[in-house]
C-alpha cells in the first residue's frame, strides 16, 4: 500500500511540477507578448535629430549629410554607413540584453540601446581618418581629425524613443 501511495505521490508531484512550468511559461509568454505588442508601437531614432543646429542656424543634420556624402569641395566620409555596417548585427542582441537588464521595461531597454548606438556613432566620428584632410586644412585647423572641427556635430549626436 505504501508503495502505491508513493507512486501516486510521484505522479501528483510530476503533474504539479508540470503546472508550475506551464504557469511559468504562461507568465513568460505573457511578458513576451506584452513586449512585442508594445514594441510594435515604439521605435528609436539615433543620429542628428530635428532641432539640433549650429549657432548660425545651420541644421546639424545638413552638415552630417554633407560629411557623409560629400560636396563639390569635400570628399564623402561615410561615418554613419560605417557605423551601421560595423554594428547593426549586434543591435538585436544588445536590445535583448538591455531588455533583460531592465526587467522587461521596453522603454528603458530602448533608451539603453540607443545610448550605446549614440556612443558607436560618436566613436566613428572620432576615429574616421579616410579620406584624410588636405594639408592646407590640417594647417588651418591645427589637427587632422576629418570629422571634427568645433566638436559641435560630435556632441549633437542624440536619440529619441518614439511611441507611435
Amino acid at each position: 500500500m505504501a508503495k502505491t501511495a508513493i507512486k501516486g505521490m510521484a505522479r501528483l508531484q510530476a503533474r504539479l511540477n508540470g503546472s508550475v512550468q506551464e504557469t511559468q511559461k504562461s507568465w513568460m509568454a505573457r511578458l513576451l507578448e506584452r513586449v512585442l505588442r508594445r514594441g510594435a508601437q515604439m521605435h528609436l531614432n539615433a543620429g542628428f535629430l530635428e532641432g539640433a543646429t549650429y549657432p548660425d542656424g545651420t541644421p546639424v543634420a545638413a552638415v552630417a549629410y554633407w560629411n557623409e556624402f560629400g560636396t563639390d569641395r569635400m570628399p564623402p566620409r561615410p561615418f554613419m554607413r560605417q557605423t551601421i555596417a560595423k554594428n547593426q548585427d549586434q543591435w538585436p542582441k544588445l536590445l535583448a540584453a538591455c531588455l533583460k537588464q531592465s526587467g522587461g521595461d521596453l522603454e528603458k531597454a530602448l533608451d539603453m540601446t540607443a545610448e550605446r548606438i549614440v556612443a558607436q556613432i560618436q566613436e566613428e566620428i572620432r576615429t574616421l581618418q579616410s579620406p584624410p584632410l588636405a594639408p592646407s586644412t590640417v594647417k588651418a585647423k591645427g589637427f587632422d581629425k576629418p570629422l571634427i572641427d568645433t566638436g559641435h556635430m560630435l556632441n549633437s549626436v542624440g536619440y529619441e524613443v518614439v511611441s507611435d
